[in-house]
């Protein structure tokens, strides 16, 4: 009897700690949600833009061929873009160091992102620039074209910023001003690991 009695206090115990176990998980996303009160619901550095943009069809560029062609025709891979003048001040040129290096650590899967320089004037690109950029896609476009496709802040421009735009032309995240690159490196290789295109 007393075997038995010991038995059904095990059970007890035993049905109590799985059902601790089981019930904390809830207990503690309840915690955190109505306690804790995490904010917003996105984990990404850069700013999602919704509802995507398109690439405009109307939006044309020149390389220094002088071709013009419509820029949704580099649709297909991740384009990582930048808006400056052709003498690409050291802020320019902290971008497009950034944007290489940010590639450059997605290892093999670095060929499914193009970075892009759009100029916005027929300035003459310095020879250091290009040697130290050859990967970049060095092209014309219009300046109130890009503005209005491209958002910017209300304190910022849109050459501020460095834009993502995903393999099917939607524009879909911009990265703040002066902007780490460490961080802009986790995003986009979260979207290259989670995303199938490109």
């Amino acid at each position: 009897m007393q075997r038995s009695r010991g038995s059904w206090r095990r059970g007890r115990w035993t049905l109590l700690l799985i059902a601790l176990i089981c019930g904390a998980p809830i207990a503690l996303s309840y915690f955190t949600y109505y306690v804790i009160k995490p904010k917003g619901g996105t984990t990404s550095y850069g700013t999602l833009i919704e509802p995507q943009r398109p690439i405009p069809e109307a939006l044309t560029v020149t390389g220094d061929d002088g071709r013009a062609v419509p820029l949704a025709s580099l649709r297909g891979r991740w384009l990582m873009i930048s808006v400056d003048g052709g003498a690409c001040d050291e802020a320019c040129a902290t971008k497009l160091y950034f944007m290489r290096q940010v590639r450059a650590t997605q290892g093999a899967e670095r060929e499914r992102v193009v970075t892009v320089w759009l100029r916005t004037d027929n300035a003459a690109v310095p020879d250091k620039i290009k040697g130290a950029y050859p990967d970049t896609r060095m092209l014309r476009a219009g300046a109130p074209a890009l503005a209005q496709w491209l958002p910017a802040t209300d304190t910022t421009k849109d050459t501020d910023h460095i834009y993502l735009v995903d393999p099917n032309g939607n524009l879909m995240m911009r990265f703040p001003a002066q902007a780490d690159p460490s961080k802009i490196k986790q995003d986009v290789t979260k979207l290259l690991k989670w995303s199938s295109i490109g």
